[in-house]
């Protein structure tokens, strides 16, 4: 037999079927489950963000009605326009807290454990002996004597840190999920 009888012996050649689209292979399975998983923890991220910041801008804003209050007052009533504006933030920032932690008991703090919850809570480089014995104190002083700008961007700085700096505190931290 030469070759071209042993050629014309051999079938022609059969093509598989095409590969369907349908059902595809677990990996993709698993591919589509983890790009899921994603987009909703993404999604709840972005959420939790958006309410965070949601929330601390109505905290500043209630700083700047606080300041706009005092800055309204008379100049013959300025100590008692002091007094309220101290004890205006001081309420913010403790409202602040209790959104915040919702799990603490901070509704019972005052005095020095006040003070320390703020400052291990939040940033509080700005906040100075006067202001510290002022959030602790203020509310049963007849006179208050606190530097009120200084006073007022301690809020303004110490809120901020809470929502929009959270990258390090863990999330049983934040608001309850």
């Amino acid at each position: 037999m030469d070759s071209e009888e042993l050629l014309a012996q051999l079938a022609d050649i059969h093509l598989p079927e095409p590969v369907g689209l349908w059902p595809p292979a677990p990996g993709w399975w698993v591919l589509a489950f983890a790009l899921l998983a994603l987009a909703w923890y993404g999604i709840r991220q972005y959420r939790q963000y958006r309410r965070l910041h949601k929330v601390c801008q109505h905290a500043l804003a209630e700083l700047e009605r606080c300041e706009s209050r005092l800055a309204a007052a008379p100049a013959d009533a300025l100590d008692a326009a002091k007094l309220r504006y101290l004890n205006e933030v001081n309420s913010v920032i403790r409202r602040v807290a209790l959104v915040h932690y919702p799990q603490a008991s901070i509704a019972s703090l005052d005095g020095s454990a006040w003070v320390d919850f703020i400052r291990e809570k939040g940033e509080s480089s700005g906040m100075t002996d006067q202001i510290a014995a002022a959030l602790s104190y203020g509310r049963f002083q007849k006179r208050c004597d606190v530097d009120v700008d200084a006073l007022g961007r301690f809020g303004r700085q110490w809120v901020t840190s809470l929502y929009l700096h959270r990258q390090t505190r863990s999330p049983a931290q934040g608001l309850s999920h």
